[in-house]
C-alpha cells in the first residue's frame, strides 16, 4: 500500500510517496507560508500533495504541535498564529480524498528511530534539537502519545528554574536553554542577531561566547537525557534535529552526560533517519491502524 507522508514544520512542507516495502518514490517540498492563516495553510497544502496523491491510498501527517482528535493545536497557540485549533485530518481528507491520520511530527520521529533499532530493544527516547526541542517516548514496545496528545514533550520539562521564560508558560524549560531559537536569543555584543547556524559556526572557530551558548545547550540535553534514563529507565536514546546532528554536538553531550551518575548513562545515539524521520515516522505509523 502506497502511504502520502507529508511533514509540517515552521519553515517547510515536506510530502513523499512511500510504497509497500517502505521505500521514497517521489518527494515534493514547499516553504510553509508566511501568512499564517487556514487558507494559506490549505492551498500550501493542496500544491504540496498535487503531484503524489493520485497514487497513494492513505495520507499521514507529522506535524509541528499538538494532535487532538485530528485538530492542530500547541501548547502554546500563540505559536501558531491563525493556525490554532486548524482542522488537520479533516482538511487533509477533504483534499486529498483519502483516510487519513495525523501525529506530532517528533513523535513520529520517534516512532521511525525505534522502527531501525535491534528488535531486542522495547525502551527507547528520542530527542530532536532544533528550532525548539522535542521527544518522542516508546515503551513496551509502544509509541506514547497521551490523551490530549502531549506525552513526550520533554523539552517543557526544567531545565533551569532561573533560565529564561518559554513559549509555553513555563520558566527555564530546556527548550528555552537549549534550542536553536534559545541559542540565538541568548547570544550578545558581536554575536547578537546571528542565527543557530551562524553561532554553531562560531562554536567550531572557538569564540568563547558562542562555545559558552553551545555547551550550555549540551549541558541541558545530557541532564534531560539523564532525567529520562532516571524516569523510563530507556535502553537508549536517539539524538536528532538540525541542533542535535550539527557535528560535534553529539560528543558534547556524551561528555557532559558521562559526569552524572553511572546509573544514569544510556547509549546515545545519531538520528538514523535524520531529517526524513518525521515523514518515515508517519507512514509507519500508518501502518499501525490498517485501513
Amino acid at each position: 500500500m502506497n502511504t502520502l507522508a507529508i511533514d509540517i514544520g515552521g519553515t517547510k512542507l515536506a510530502a513523499a510517496l512511500i510504497n509497500a516495502q517502505r521505500q521514497i518514490v517521489e518527494r515534493q517540498t514547499l516553504p510553509t507560508p508566511a501568512s499564517q492563516t487556514p487558507g494559506a495553510l490549505r492551498e500550501a497544502l493542496q500544491s504540496l500533495i498535487a503531484p503524489l496523491v493520485g497514487r497513494a491510498e492513505r495520507v499521514a501527517v507529522a506535524s509541528t504541535g499538538i494532535i487532538r482528535h485530528g485538530v492542530l493545536t500547541a501548547l502554546n497557540p500563540d505559536n501558531l498564529g491563525g493556525l490554532a485549533q486548524f482542522p488537520l485530518v479533516a482538511t487533509l481528507e477533504q483534499l486529498s480524498g483519502l483516510p487519513c491520520l495525523a501525529i506530532n511530527d517528533a513523535q513520529a520521529a520517534a516512532w521511525a528511530e525505534y522502527c531501525a533499532l535491534p528488535g531486542e530493544v522495547r525502551d527507547m527516547a528520542f530527542i530532536t534539537v532544533s528550532t525548539g526541542v522535542g521527544g518522542g517516548i516508546v515503551s513496551n514496545g509502544k509509541l506514547l502519545s497521551g490523551r490530549q496528545g502531549l506525552a513526550g514533550h520533554i523539552g517543557h520539562t526544567l531545565a533551569d528554574p532561573h533560565g529564561p521564560m518559554c513559549g509555553c508558560g513555563r520558566r527555564g524549560c530546556v527548550e528555552a536553554v537549549a534550542s536553536g531559537r534559545a541559542i540565538a536569543a541568548q547570544a550578545v555584543d558581536d554575536l547578537q542577531g546571528l542565527d543557530a547556524k551562524a553561532l554553531y559556526a562560531h562554536y567550531q572557530q572557538g569564540h568563547p561566547q558562542a562555545i559558552r551558548l553551545i555547551e550550555r545547550s549540551a549541558h541541558a540535553v545530557a541532564r534531560l537525557i539523564a532525567d529520562l534514563k532516571a524516569s523510563n529507565d530507556c535502553e537508549c536514546v536517539v539524538l536528532g534535529g538540525s541542533v542535535g546532528l550539527a557535528d560535534g554536538y553529539l560528543s558534547l553531550v556524551c561528555a557532559r552526560l558521562a559526569q552524572e551518575p553511572a546509573a544514569f548513562h544510556p547509549p546515545v545515539f545519531a538520528a538514523h533517519y535524520q531529517h526524513d524521520a518525521g515523514l518515515r515516522g508517519a507512514a509507519l505509523w500508518a501502518e499501525e491502524f490498517p485501513l
